[in-house]
């Protein structure tokens, strides 16, 4: 199964900082995770007692390097890559705290090669589109110092 355990073994985020509890499912153009740590109070990205809608971006983040994992060779280590921009990005919502139900997030690769990626992604919860973009990703990060 691919769970918060599975997640934390193949992205760089530890500890409250893994923000995924599992990969719903997943193809080679598509990721959609799940996910309920928008609604705990050690919420590392929280300020003042709050969850910005703007912190979905991590949360999609967060899936596209799972899709980067799970599109990687098995032998080979994760790439540490960067999310170089986010845009088009719109926030149905102004925090995320209060939405009751998982986060379903949707990354989907748009175009790309083996190093730079495009995707779009949603979070949604509570049956509503909570916020939306593009997300631009860079996969070597090493190759550009």
């Amino acid at each position: 199964m691919l769970d918060r355990v599975w997640i934390a073994a193949r992205i760089p985020h530890q500890g409250s900082m893994c923000l995924l509890d599992a990969v719903a499912e997943w193809s080679p153009e598509r990721i959609r995770c799940v996910a309920s740590s928008h609604r705990k109070p050690d919420n590392p990205l929280r300020d003042d007692g709050r969850l910005g809608a703007a912190c979905g971006i991590e949360y999609a983040a967060q899936a596209m390097a799972v899709h980067g994992a799970l599109l990687s060779s098995q032998d080979s280590a994760p790439r540490q890559g960067f999310l170089a921009s986010a845009r088009g990005v719109d926030l149905n919502v102004d925090r995320l705290d209060d939405v009751a139900a998982d986060l379903d997030i949707v990354a989907e690769r748009l175009s790309g090669d083996g190093n730079n990626i495009l995707y779009g992604f949603e979070v949604r919860g509570d049956g509503r589109l909570l916020l939306s973009g593009r997300a631009a990703v860079i996969l070597d990060a090493e190759a550009i110092k």
